[in-house]
């Protein structure tokens, strides 16, 4: 069986790969248990300065697998921690830079998990669309908050409200990325950009991390909050949240991503 996450160390730098490429590395359970227990092993890791997130081509990740939440919806819960704010997401606390590799569509869990990277650097082929309205969800990993953040508000409402896609130079244009370059040049960006981060003083890293990570939980942790009390109401106590509903949409929801990633 296939490693749905792949993990290498590279010269202080850790690369956690999403693998499931047939599926557009589509958060299934599995990968949703086996991300959090990958980034809490970098972070463990002496030898590990800097995490690198990415996907496997084509895709970052198109977000939660369908056909799971469209059947058992197991994975609207499957492998989700607690995070330092109480709340539950498949990203852990952890003390180290993390860079996001875009390298591909980034789909609304995927579009949160690169969100929670530190900052991202995008392919040519990047793609990111929140399409929780699309499919009968809210958000509940913080990109109702995140997303804000980066872009504005009122375009943070455009794009999840229509549920349309961003290519990798609007992204950039808005400040959703810092860089755009070549997909074949990607990896070797990001792994350059580490290297500088390796190269300084690690406790001094940590620390300015640690300093805005502070400082932007100032004013985020209230909004993680409401999210967070949203979802749950959705997802369990409302009733709102309808795998069949799911399933019935599953087909529309794709195709129509499908035609806003071609370059």
């Amino acid at each position: 069986m296939t490693d749905v996450l792949l993990a290498e160390v590279r010269e202080g730098v850790a690369v956690l790969t999403l693998n499931r490429p047939e599926s557009r590395n589509a958060l299934n359970s599995d990968l949703l248990r086996a991300l959090p227990l990958a980034m809490t092993r970098a972070d463990e890791d002496d030898s590990v300065r800097v995490i690198v997130l990415t996907g496997a081509d084509p895709a970052f990740c198109a977000g939660l697998d369908l056909r799971e939440l469209g059947s058992t919806g197991d994975n609207l819960r499957g492998g989700a921690t607690p995070s330092e704010r109480g709340l539950a997401v498949p990203w852990p606390s952890i003390s180290k830079p993390v860079i996001g590799a875009v390298n591909g569509a980034a789909v609304t869990g995927g579009f949160e998990l690169a969100l929670q990277c530190d900052f991202l650097v995008a392919s040519e082929r990047a793609r990111f669309g929140d399409t929780h309205a699309r499919v009968g969800l809210v958000p509940a990993w913080g990109l109702s908050v995140l997303l804000p953040q980066a872009v504005g508000v009122r375009y943070a409402k455009e794009i999840s409200l229509t549920g349309n896609f961003v290519d990798a130079d609007e992204a950039c244009r808005i400040g959703l990325v810092n860089r755009v370059v070549p997909h074949e040049r990607l990896m070797m960006t990001v792994l350059e950009i580490a290297a500088d981060i390796v190269a300084n003083d690690r406790a001094a890293v940590q620390a300015v991390l640690g300093g805005y990570r502070a400082v932007a939980a100032t004013t985020t942790d209230a909004g993680l909050r409401v999210e967070a009390d949203l979802a749950r109401s959705w997802n369990a106590g409302s009733g709102k949240f309808d795998p069949a509903e799911v399933e019935r949409r599953r087909q529309s929801v794709i195709e129509r991503g499908r035609s806003q990633v071609k370059p």
